[in-house]
């Protein structure tokens, strides 16, 4: 690597780490911690690696030139390696809000744009500067940004449907193929590719990221509201006379007065551990240092795997409305357990 590479090379670079700071420094809830963050952008840029021996194989069987495949074949086989990674990430819950998800598709994109544009500096020693410059950093922009959405669509589908499968990720994919292929499109013109992703992508994962720390504000306040209901009537022996309480009651003709007494131990559990984890979520917000995970927690967290593990599947689903109504609440208790 010679030495003009070295100086341009942070031109082009550096801008697009401080707008992934930017987005870190927005999340109120520290939602990604640093070091993940960092462990992101270095899953993206291998990925990137394998995204270059793929298109090279791919490219030595097309029948088009380079300015086709990079618009039409490039941008699904490079989606598709920063996907896997928004898939684990998604499927495991280790991401459950919009803002966590985009800030991790953004890092992940982040990645791939730094190894891609190092690898382009490197093979256009000769082009100008200002043209590496620009490239540089709407390349880098662009793949932050289709990951950001990527990432944002499809929790907001699992929101929707907490169980559902791998097939709702695939509107964010394509969206971040869209994307990612119109910004090749006007790689003819850099300035112009630059600029259009300059203008609309960071204020579109601006606004996104503004109404999805609101929403999950509103969540909060609603839900912790509910699991403190919730616990004063299992406490005061209230509960079976709410819609909650007589909906569980019509679970008696399918399941042994044993499994509904777990389902009810279920069910505190649940709401125990849901205050816990928004207690968290408050401190972070509020910049307070939060408190090591105690053994009463873990505790809580292991009996109720093991109830889950009695109630075996068909209770487990029965039990879901009340427990499980959205993809955050699955999200919370793995928030717990890390």
């Amino acid at each position: 690597m010679n030495i003009d590479l070295l100086l341009r090379a942070p031109i082009a670079l550096v801008p697009v780490l401080l707008f992934l700071a930017v987005l870190v420094q927005l999340d109120a809830y520290k939602l990604l911690r640093l070091r993940r963050v960092l462990a992101l952008v270095g899953a993206g840029g291998l990925a990137a690696g394998a995204g270059y021996f793929v298109n090279s194989y791919a490219y030595r069987h097309f029948a088009g030139d380079f300015t086709a495949y990079s618009r039409f074949v490039s941008p699904w086989i490079e989606e598709s390696l920063k996907a896997a990674l928004l898939v684990y990430l998604i499927r495991t819950r280790r991401v459950g809000l919009s803002i966590d998800a985009g800030i991790a598709g953004f890092a992940i994109g982040t990645g791939f744009g730094l190894i891609e544009n190092l690898y382009y500096l490197a093979s256009r020693p000769d082009a100008a500067l200002p043209v590496q410059v620009i490239r540089g950093f709407g390349t880098a922009i662009m793949h932050g940004g289709t990951g950001t959405v990527m990432g944002m669509i499809s929790v907001a589908l699992y929101e929707r449907r907490p169980n559902g499968g791998a097939h709702l990720l695939l509107p964010g994919f394509l969206v971040a193929v869209a994307l990612h292929s119109g910004f090749n499109y006007l790689l003819v013109k850099p300035a112009v590719a630059t600029l259009a992703t300059l203008v609309v992508l960071p204020l579109v994962v601006y606004l996104v990221f503004r109404e999805s720390e609101r929403n999950l504000r509103a969540w909060l306040d609603t839900d912790l509201d509910a699991k403190v209901r919730l616990l004063e009537s299992i406490n005061t022996g209230t509960f079976l006379d709410s819609p909650a309480g007589r909906y569980l009651r019509t679970l008696r003709e399918r399941f042994r007065g044993e499994a509904l007494a777990d389902m009810l131990c279920c069910l505190r559990l649940n709401g125990e551990l849901a205050l816990r984890a928004k207690g968290v979520l408050l401190l972070r917000e509020s910049g307070l240092e939060e408190p090591a995970l105690d053994a009463e927690t873990r505790e809580k967290l292991a009996e109720l795997a093991q109830l889950e593990r009695a109630l075996g599947k068909s209770g487990t689903l029965a039990l879901r409305p009340l427990m499980i109504a959205t993809g955050k609440d699955i999200w919370q208790l793995t928030l717990l357990g890390r």
